[in-house]
């Protein structure tokens, strides 16, 4: 079993020719134009960098494949939806090669696929042929300090107020604060009715009363941070669904892109399982290449195995939400919590196998060692998978 990324002999089964045409590209553009660019050092760095690699993406024609083509992309998946298939392949490939490239990516489709499921078509054409082009950087703002996977805690409040609401709060650990275009923001506007009182609005980041507030640095950087709202108004206009519905289409967003997630562990899992792979090869010690040490070889069997049925699980999720499915929660959830808990697993035998080398900031093993970890929490824990799973079994 390979690194590479799209086996035919592992998922070739869930995937169309074009995935694999996809996936030769991509695999081409991560070598030349991702591989090389230097890893940033610090936030300021990660910044200019998201901003410079969602250029590269929109010039390669990959951000298409998260936007339907209704609206300029090359998504074929079911009508007016992206093609989920093509968003694990393209985030596969990404995060083995830059985690903050798959990073990039994987916010262009977090931030449009609300617009995409309950957008008013002026806001559709607004921003989305910008998402394909990449001159238009997405954010999805749903967590605060008291509210994360309990979105019933949300205390920013949307008013109404004639034709606009008036926004008030903030948001906390958001990809893409500070530097994207626009930010799809969950607010309360019946506090009393808790999830059920939150509605989806598309706050442009040039509006009056809205804040960037700080950075909030990460061991791997990224552009995360805090964002405020005082007196922001936002145009009715700039809703998304009806009011009471920013709650089921948080979770309907979330819930079609969680195979994604996974994805982005496979691609990150393969590529420490390559540089195990030729590290073991390479190095010598007691005069014979680690290879030949069996309990190396024990890791390298099981990081491979791991790495397989990660995959399987993936894109059987995915090709199942192409597929027409209409909820795939079960899959979902089975495929992030797996996916993400073996790439752990696998980059840290990664680390062991190339050993002192391994935790030096330079080498690609220990930025996938500091990037795989919030794949376990993001986009939902992997203990709220587990509930996920048993409630659909308990059904």
């Amino acid at each position: 079993m390979s690194g590479e990324p799209l086996d035919p002999v592992v998922v070739g089964a869930y995937l169309a020719p074009h995935h694999h045409e996809l996936a030769r590209a991509a695999a081409s553009f991560a070598a030349t134009a991702l591989r090389p660019l230097p890893a940033a050092q610090d936030d300021v760095g990660a910044r200019r960098q998201s901003r410079e690699i969602l250029g590269l993406l929109g010039e390669a024609g990959f951000l298409g494949h998260a936007v339907p083509q209704a609206f300029g992309g090359c998504a074929a998946g079911p009508p007016d939806l992206p093609d989920l298939r093509a968003c694990c392949v393209l985030r596969e490939v990404l995060a083995a090669a830059s985690p903050l490239a798959d990073s990039v990516f994987a916010l262009q489709g977090l931030g449009s696929l609300p617009l995409t499921l309950a957008g008013g078509e002026a806001i559709r054409r607004r921003y989305l042929p910008g998402i394909v082009s990449g001159q238009v950087m997405a954010a999805f703002a749903l967590t605060e300090p008291e509210a994360g996977t309990d979105a019933a805690g949300v205390r920013t409040r949307a008013v109404r107020d004639g034709d606009h609401y008036v926004l008030d709060g903030g948001k906390h650990l958001i990809t893409n604060a500070g530097v994207a275009d626009y930010y799809v923001v969950f607010a309360s506007t019946d506090p009393a009715a808790g999830s059920r009182g939150l509605t989806a609005l598309v706050v442009p980041a040039d509006t009056p009363g809205f804040t960037f507030v700080r950075a909030q640095v990460l061991s791997e950087p990224h552009p995360l941070g805090e964002i405020a709202f005082e007196g922001c108004r936002v145009p009715v206009s700039h809703r998304l669904g009806a009011e009471g519905e920013g709650f089921k289409l948080a979770m309907r967003t979330l819930d079609r892109l969680r195979a994604t997630v996974a994805a982005a562990a496979c691609g990150m899992a393969a590529r420490a399982l390559e540089e195990a792979l030729a590290h073991a090869q390479e190095r010598r010690q007691f005069g014979q290449p680690l290879a030949d040490f069996q309990l190396i070889q024990q890791k390298l069997a099981r990081m491979a195995t791991e790495l397989t049925a990660a995959r399987l699980l993936t894109f059987r999720a995915a090709a199942a939400a192409d597929g027409g499915a209409e909820r795939v929660t079960q899959e979902a959830a089975m495929a992030k919590m797996y996916a993400t808990e073996a790439a752990q697993r696998i980059v840290d035998d990664a680390v062991q196998i190339v050993g002192g080398r391994g935790v030096l900031m330079s080498h690609p093993v220990d930025r996938l060692y500091r990037a795989v970890r919030a794949l376990r929490i993001y986009e939902g824990t992997t203990e709220i998978q587990h509930l996920v799973i048993a409630r659909g079994l308990l059904q």
